[in-house]
Parts: C-alpha cells; sequence; structure tokens
C-alpha cells in the first residue's frame, strides 16, 4: 500500500481521520496507550491536581497559549503484524505538560522508560540524554518530585553513536572527518525551542499488538539530547520528543524500512484524555482516503479540504491544511476561517457572547447557553478524492466563574491551516 501517498481518513496511517470514531481495531499490530497531560488517569499517576479542569475558561485559555509556543515548531507491501510499546500501546494526555499525548516508550539494554510526547509535526525520536541542560524531574503540588530517567550512552550495552557517514545524518556538513559522530539540532520554536546532541542507535522495544505475546525489537536511531532549551525547560515534553513525521528518520519510517511493518500507523484520541497508538497498521474498505500534499524537503501530513458543511449549509471551498498532534486546537486562515464562522454563526441560532478582556477565552465565536442547554451543530470536511471527514467535537462548551459558553473551537491563523489534536477526538 503505498501510504507515503493515501491518508486514510479513519483509522490508517496517521491518528488523523481515524479520529472520527469512537475507537481503534488493529489486527496484528504494534500499539501503545496515549494519554493526555490533563486527563484523569496521568492526574492521579503524577498526583498533579491544582491543574484547570476541562471546560473552565482557564483550560481552553492554557491550550490556545501552549498552542501559540509550539505553533512555530519546524513543521517539517506484504502483511506485516502491526507493533507497538511495550508495556503497552496506551497514550496519555497530561495537562502539566502542554496539551501533548504521551506514550510510555522503553530503550536500550537494560531498559529504561521514558515519557514522550507524540508529535506527528516533527520528525526526531529524541531523548534526555547525558545531558547539561535539561529536566530532571517534576515537582508534585504535595511536594513530592517524580524524577525522569535520563538516557545514558554508556549504560546501554546495545548502544553505539551515529556516524558521519550514516545516510540519517543531516549535519554531515559540520562533521571534520565521516568517522566521527553526528551531531543533531531542530529548532522547534520563534521564542528559543530547540534541542541539540548526537544521534544514537539503540534498541526500541516494542511488541505485536494483536496478542502481546512476540517482541519485536529493532534498532532505531534517536537524537541524544544533551541540550534543551525553551519550552522543553517549562514543561513541554521534558523527557523527550516522539516525532511521527514522514522523513527518513522517525520511528514509523525506520520500521517500515526494516520490514518490520507496513508504512503506516494509527492513533485515536478518546475523550478521557486516553488514547492508542499502533504502527503497521492496515487499512480497511470502510476508512475514507485523501492524498497528501507532498513537499521534497520536510513533508508533512497536508491534506487538501474542497467543501466545509456546517449543519446543513455546504460551501465548495478549496484550501490545504495539515493535521497536527501536537496543536491543540484547529487553526485556520482566510478565506477558510471566514467561511467557516460565518456559516456557523448563521446556522447555531443562539445569541452571541462579547468579550473584551486580553484573558479572555481564545474562540472569537462563542455564544450564550441557558442553564440545562444542550446544542449539536456538525461540522463535515469534504477531503480530495470526495471522502468526508466527519468533525466529531467541533464545539467547546466553557462553565463556571458565572458563564455557561458554546464556542466554536477554532482559531484564527495568520499563516498555515492546522487541524488539531481537539478535531481528532
Amino acid at each position: 500500500m503505498a501510504c507515503h501517498r493515501w491518508l486514510c481518513i479513519s483509522l490508517l496511517l496517521l491518528l488523523l481521520l481515524s479520529l472520527a470514531s469512537q475507537s481503534c481495531h488493529a489486527l496484528h499490530s504494534f500499539g501503545f496507550d496515549i494519554h493526555h497531560r490533563f486527563s484523569d488517569p496521568v492526574k492521579e499517576i503524577l498526583g498533579v491536581h491544582d491543574l484547570p479542569d476541562k471546560g473552565t475558561r482557564q483550560y481552553y485559555v492554557a491550550m490556545a497559549h501552549r498552542d501559540r509556543i509550539f505553533r512555530g515548531r519546524r513543521l517539517a507491501a506484504g502483511y506485516h503484524s502491526p507493533l507497538t510499546f511495550i508495556p503497552s500501546n496506551e497514550t496519555y494526555q497530561i495537562e502539566a505538560f502542554g496539551f501533548l499525548h504521551f506514550a510510555n516508550v522503553s530503550v536500550g539494554t537494560p531498559p529504561l522508560s521514558f515519557l514522550v510526547a507524540l508529535d506527528t509535526g516533527s520528525d526526531l525520536f529524541w531523548l534526555p540524554c547525558n545531558c547539561t541542560k535539561c529536566v530532571h524531574g517534576i515537582g508534585l503540588s504535595n511536594g513530592e518530585k517524580i524524577a525522569f530517567n535520563i538516557y545514558d550512552l554508556k549504560g546501554s550495552s546495545t548502544s553505539q553513536p551515529v556516524l558521519c557517514n550514516s545516510s540519517l545524518c543531516e549535519l554531515q556538513r559540520q562533521c571534520p572527518s565521516s568517522d566521527t559522530i553526528c551531531p543533531y539540532e531542530v529548532n522547534y520554536l520563534s521564542n528559543g525551542t530547540s534541542t541539540t546532541g548526537f544521534l544514537v542507535e539503540d534498541v526500541l522495544h516494542l511488541i505485536t499488538d494483536d496478542d502481546k505475546t512476540k517482541d519485536a525489537d529493532t534498532r532505531i536511531t534517536f537524537g541524544c539530547g544533551q541540550v534543551q532549551t525553551g519550552a522543553f525547560l517549562d514543561g513541554a515534553a521534558p523527557n523527550g520528543l516522539f516525532g511521527l513525521g514522514m522523513s527518513n528518520e522517525s520511528v514509523p519510517s525506520i520500521l517500515a524500512k526494516e520490514g518490520l511493518t507496513s508504512n503506516s500507523f494509527s492513533m485515536c484520541f478518546g475523550s478521557d484524555g486516553l488514547g492508542r497508538i499502533t504502527f503497521g497498521d492496515n487499512s480497511s474498505l470502510v476508512q475514507g482516503k485523501t492524498p497528501f500534499n507532498l513537499r521534497a524537503l520536510h513533508p508533512t501530513y497536508n491534506i487538501t479540504v474542497t467543501q466545509i458543511i456546517v449543519g446543513e449549509k455546504v460551501d465548495d471551498l478549496e484550501f490545504h491544511a495539515i493535521f497536527d498532534s501536537g496543536t491543540s486546537f484547529t487553526y485556520l486562515n482566510d478565506p477558510a476561517y471566514k467561511q467557516i464562522t460565518n456559516s456557523f454563526n448563521s446556522e447555531i441560532k443562539l445569541q452571541r457572547h462579547s468579550t473584551s478582556s486580553s484573558n479572555e477565552l481564545p474562540f472569537e465565536y462563542c455564544y450564550e447557553l441557558s442553564p440545562n442547554q444542550t446544542v449539536e451543530l456538525s461540522i463535515n470536511l469534504t477531503m480530495k478524492g470526495g471522502d468526508n471527514y466527519l468533525v466529531t467535537d467541533p464545539i467547546v462548551t466553557v462553565s463556571g466563574e458565572g458563564i455557561n459558553l458554546l464556542c466554536l473551537g477554532v482559531l484564527k491563523s495568520n499563516n498555515v491551516n492546522i487541524i488539531g489534536r481537539e478535531y481528532f477526538n
């Protein structure tokens, strides 16, 4: 299956449009659970309880603030049993770490566990490693501290540095010779968020996702992150980042190149902050598809939308958008933003809420709800090729502080169109 050319909307390839369904079912796959940082399970795991509750004004303000930080990031055949991480395919959404989804991955010999952020908007998998500037742990509200594992090249018997003559070494021009260790540097943000270090190769511990009985450990290349800056020191991906992009250096690409999986993966996110990720997922006849718009350098999960359907209102409008699990909300520029907001405003039939303070909600289109009132309004995106993508939960509700609001969960962008993680649910 030509997975670099086709995006399977429901389950295949990337989280994407699989997120329109409520569950993921993978046959013979490698996967792991994912969790949102603000989910109740993660609050219990980390003992963090003084965080904004979902649905409050502070919750959505915090999510939009994290998006503003991260949006400067560089965007960069036969049957195979799908794979997932050991010990499970679960993912977690964790509030304390910037609204990203996280997974526990196990690396090295003996194996060490790392809580890494999952990001389809970047490629490199990196871990804090022999670091001079990184986060070693987090303090909890009860005064306790959770220590993070730090990868040590000398601490793993299966570890070895990647040399500059490797095809995965992008900074070969900085190497004094071909037999020296390959450096790396990734700049994510305009405000100075980056990771630098050198490339290493070690074992990533995986297991088949269908029966959880067959180990499928494989050697992968990742970044030994010696120096982290910016948001990585302030709670965003403090224990590593798992890039899920399309380049040769991403783990999905490495697994496919080694013949361990088909060149695809899927992620599903639930409303409770839990999720799953599976490598080598296989498509089904019921899944929609749409082609990617691929660039020669640093390709992204860029697709074409041809229609916006809000309620009964259908508008033909073609625009490109990137699916990005590292962005919480959906960001659209004009004319797409103007079209979807105008259609929503004309269909919703509620009193518009006026905002005046700079500390107000990030959403422009919010409406007053009476107590116990519920309103549903569907949003569908027609993709190039004709398949539809149902946005499962396009509306956010805000309560508390004497307000009860319904908002369209779309923010205005000044540049690229991004379909964020909240539209994956």
